[in-house]
């Protein structure tokens, strides 16, 4: 490897990697810098890699509807070889319960239509003939285990959901995160692993590189803080934190995983299913089981820790979040071994993630974006490329900010709406649901 690059990117999950992959089609010379021994190794490895449409912003609406085509199209977005073993999409579409708590999905429909996304509506008649095995009864708002009301239904059911055709959930983001990798180096793009930022020098308020806890000093003029969890640590390195109005932090998250219920005819079926008043979202995983993520209800505490620190055991929100499905689907049952993971999220105030520019000239930000983002990494590649781009050839993106031209619909992103300088966007989920 070089000691010289046109941009270091810290960090190799899926979004580091789409970076280093857009930016080296651009004729730069890239590498990405990972802690951990391969990418995808760290917390994309347990993303639940939902692609979904349906977001709490237009941009996010137009970014993730975007993003759908390229996995659906994936051998093609990189330009892969024959024999190569790609990622499986599984276009399951997802269902999405109509609720008090999402005011119907009036909001984030509109912004469907403004984009002529398709969707359908489904009534809880409709949701039950296809479904027979679920129970629409409410049980909002939601509770803890130890709430003496837990599991009893509250009155009335859900009156009906929305399914979109267009999503579904990648069953091994690692690998799909190895083959942008292997697509990145076809374009000259490089990635070194086992290594850890420990300095990132600047000169005349311009970043000059990183220095590795091996002692080697690489030089660009261009760093790009793609850390996961690690990502404030590493703002907090090179000084790029004293104008933001939105952070990161690392927050723990657990992820269930349980076998279908026998005698329940799930996987012929089974699609992304996200539920807000039971306060889940769940999918299909390999081998007949079901994941189950919380969709962060007022009820449940956030755990912002080290992320080189914290607890990696299953706690009782293991336990609710297969209880609060199990209202929703009565037959599962909870076994007795628990399997899933407890990983981190690298997330913003309001769960927006951060992809801007800083205070400091050639640093750069694509943060905050675990539990939703994950779908998104192609777009979030080419747009972050783009703002580099522009950015260091002269634009001030503070004043006048970036605009990227999707490839799949005629929509351009302001990247206003991940700017580290905006106000906490009050028309967010406020959840994982971004």
């Amino acid at each position: 490897m070089s000691d010289n690059y046109d941009a270091i990117i810290i960090g190799a999950g899926i979004i580091g990697a789409a970076i280093g992959y857009e930016l080296a089609k651009q004729g730069k010379k890239t590498l990405n810098v990972d802690m951990l021994p391969a990418s995808g190794y760290g917390s994309t490895s347990n993303s639940c890699a939902i692609i979904r449409v349906y977001y709490s912003t237009l941009d996010g609406c137009a970014m993730a509807y975007d993003g759908y085509f390229y996995w659906k199209n994936w051998a093609e977005y990189l330009n892969a070889e024959e024999s190569e073993n790609l990622a499986a999409f599984h276009e399951t579409g997802n269902l999405v319960m109509k609720t008090e708590m999402n005011d119907g999905m009036r909001g984030t429909l509109a912004h469907l239509d403004t984009l002529d996304i398709p969707y359908e509506h489904m009534t809880g008649e409709e949701i039950v003939e296809k479904y027979p095995f679920y129970d629409l009864s409410c049980f909002a708002p939601a509770k803890t285990l130890n709430d003496p009301a837990f599991g009893e239904p509250t009155g009335g059911s859900i009156e009906g959901g929305v399914f979109f055709p267009n999503g579904g959930y990648i069953s091994d983001p690692q690998l799909a995160t190895q083959n942008i990798q292997h697509a990145a180096e076809r374009v000259g793009a490089e990635f070194l692993f086992n290594r850890r930022v420990i300095e990132i020098p600047t000169k005349d308020n311009r970043v000059q590189g990183v220095l590795l806890d091996d002692g080697r000093r690489i030089e660009a003029p261009v760093v790009v803080n793609v850390a996961g969890p690690h990502s404030s640590q590493i703002t907090e390195m090179v000084g790029a934190g004293k104008d933001m109005r939105i952070s990161t932090k690392a927050l723990r998250q657990e992820v269930t995983h349980v076998p279908v219920p026998e005698g329940v005819d799930y996987a012929s079926t089974a699609l992304v299913w996200s539920d807000s008043d039971a306060a889940v979202y769940a999918r299909p995983e390999v081998g007949n089981n079901i994941l189950i993520g919380s969709e962060d209800p007022p009820c449940d505490s956030h755990q912002f820790v080290d992320p080189d620190d914290y607890d990696q055991n299953f706690t009782d929100q293991w336990t609710v979040q297969a209880q609060r499905f199990a209202q929703r689907l009565p037959a599962l049952g909870i076994p007795s071994t628990l399997k899933g993971c407890v990983d981190l999220y690298d997330v913003t105030e309001d769960w927006i993630p951060l992809y801007d520019r800083t205070c400091v000239d050639g640093f750069y930000l694509a943060c905050g974006s675990s539990g939703n983002q994950f779908k998104n990494a192609p777009v979030a590649g080419k747009a972050m490329a783009e703002l580099i781009g522009a950015c260091e050839a002269g634009r001030d993106h503070d004043a006048e900010a970036t605009r990227y031209k999707l490839e799949h619909l005629d929509h351009r992103i302001d990247l206003a709406t991940f700017s580290r300088l905006r106000e906490i966007n009050q028309d967010s989920s406020f959840s994982v649901l971004g």
